[in-house]
């Protein structure tokens, strides 16, 4: 039972961690009326709780392997109360930045679920299991929508201070509930980073998460003071719309995770930041309150997909170091959420337009696209070249004159001569003078009409023991129907 109880348990912690996260910037319309903000430091009072909750994000994705969610979320909970505290109270801009930095542990806790939740389920669910803890996004949505309508009736600083009886709530809730003897993963944290730095692909996620997470989590920050300065919206009215957006993308990353449970996760990728790219574009034009919101809503859709599936795509690739990887791109995709706000603001100064900062996101987003396509081709020159690699039976690549190109390991070890010793030579260093030069030119004769040939030959090691061989030989052809290559394959079926 208390197994059963995790996914919910751990996706109404990450509701709550992300609540307090976005607490500045969903109450910035009223704060402004009561703390003197500069212009140009709005976006650096609500970009601050990013930095520590992305950075956060790594220590935290190991310590959940460590010492389990129980202890991360209990522990983190109850840090919150302090800054939470402190911004009720805050009266300069100074105030906010202070409380904003620590905050950051509301967001940071996204890697503690999407580390320990894996445990629970077989493979072939984490891809819907982490999209179903990613609804824990709606905690954005709902300080979005909520804390204005509260506001306004008990003003901001006791809508915060509400806060403080919702984080004891969720800290009692995981002392009680939350799983006790969880596995636990204590490998150390140095270790672990060594173990996949190196790999490629975990840049490569980064970089997707950053842009995917980081364009959901800047709309967020950005639309409520946008909406209002911009169009002219009412606070609540803006809030609302912003909610609207958080929940679209949050419905969104369940689905992303249940679609790469089934399909190809690299294709659902490029057709995520073709999305992305496509609506950026459109923003980038200064449209309407009308087009503005097609355009959103197509991010909100396109992040939200692209959320779910990269985090089926970690412990895919990553299952036994997903503590610290979790960590690594979720981090980048909490700072993917704090440069687009400093960015659009920086270009809205010196050009009184978002237009090209809606542009750059928009290239950023088609050179990502560029690069999925470009990983999708590279995993599958891997996986061929893990098949040869491993495959029981000999394997030799000629070019059209019958040169040697490659072979596998298999056919060193039948034959007893390495890759290097044979490329650039004639398959006849392997005859044992036994079949007729008719044998041969019968053989040649079917595979030049039939464009393959299966038979058995007698060849001889390099050690010059004979064996007997049974072997297929096919051709590939290019697009104009012209041989380039011969392929053989073969198994050593010499008598006993």
């Amino acid at each position: 039972m208390n197994k059963k109880v995790q996914l919910p348990l751990q996706t109404a912690n990450l509701v709550v961690g992300f609540m307090v996260w976005v607490l500045i910037s969903s109450l910035l319309p009223f704060i402004r009326e009561d703390i003197a903000i500069p212009t140009e430091k709005l976006a650096m009072v609500t970009a601050v709780p990013i930095v520590l909750g992305s950075i956060l994000r790594i220590p935290l994705g190991y310590y959940a392997n460590a010492f389990g969610a129980r202890i991360i979320f209990l522990v983190s909970f109850i840090l919150l109360l302090f800054p939470v505290f402190y911004i009720s109270a805050a009266s300069t801009f100074t105030h906010l930045i202070i409380g904003g930095t620590f905050l950051g542990i509301g967001g940071a806790v996204f890697s503690v679920g999407v580390t320990s939740l894996p445990k629970y389920y077989p493979k072939e669910k984490h891809g819907l299991v982490n999209g179903i803890y990613g609804i824990g996004n709606m905690g954005t949505a709902i300080s979005t929508f909520a804390a204005p309508v509260i506001a306004t009736q008990v003003g901001w600083s006791m809508t915060v201070k509400l806060y403080l009886v919702l984080l004891l709530i969720f800290a009692a809730l995981n002392f009680i509930f939350g799983d006790k003897h969880e596995v636990k993963v204590k490998t150390p944290i140095v270790e672990q980073i060594k173990n996949v730095y190196k790999n490629e692909k975990l840049w490569f996620f980064s970089l997707f998460y950053f842009i995917t997470f980081g364009s959901f989590v800047a709309f967020t920050i950005f639309l409520p003071n946008f909406l209002v300065t911009y169009f002219e919206l009412e606070k609540v009215d803006a809030g609302m719309r912003t909610a609207v957006f958080i929940a679209v993308a949050t419905f969104m990353r369940p689905v992303g995770g249940w679609l790469a449970d089934k399909f190809q996760p690299l294709f659902l990728l490029m057709g995520v930041f073709s999305g992305l790219t496509f609506a950026a574009v459109i923003l980038a034009f200064s449209p309407s309150i009308a087009l503005y919101t097609v355009g959103s809503m197509i991010i909100a859709i396109c992040a939200g997909t692209g959320n779910g599936v990269i985090f089926k795509l970690v412990p895919l690739y990553f299952n036994k170091q997903a503590g610290i990887v979790n960590g690594i791109v979720s981090m980048m995709g909490g700072l993917g959420g704090f440069f687009p706000p400093l960015l659009l603001s920086v270009v809205h100064t010196m050009t009184g337009s978002y237009s090209i900062g809606f542009m750059a996101f928009s290239q950023v987003a088609l050179a990502s696209l560029v690069l999925v396509v470009w990983l999708y081709y590279m995993d599958r020159l891997s996986l061929a070249s893990e098949v040869f690699d491993s495959t029981g039976q000999g394997i030799m690549v000629t070019d059209a004159s019958g040169t040697i190109e490659t072979v596998n390991p298999a056919f060193t070890r039948l034959t007893g001569y390495s890759e290097e010793e044979v490329i650039g030579k004639n398959p006849n260093i392997l005859s044992s003078g036994r079949q007729s030069s008719e044998f041969y030119t019968t053989m040649w004769g079917q595979i030049g009409l039939e464009g393959m040939w299966q038979g058995q030959l007698w060849n001889k090691r390099k050690n010059g023991e004979e064996y007997l061989e049974l072997i297929s030989i096919s051709t590939i052809k290019d697009n104009t129907g012209d041989v380039v290559r011969y392929v053989g394959t073969f198994s050593d079926i010499t008598p006993e």
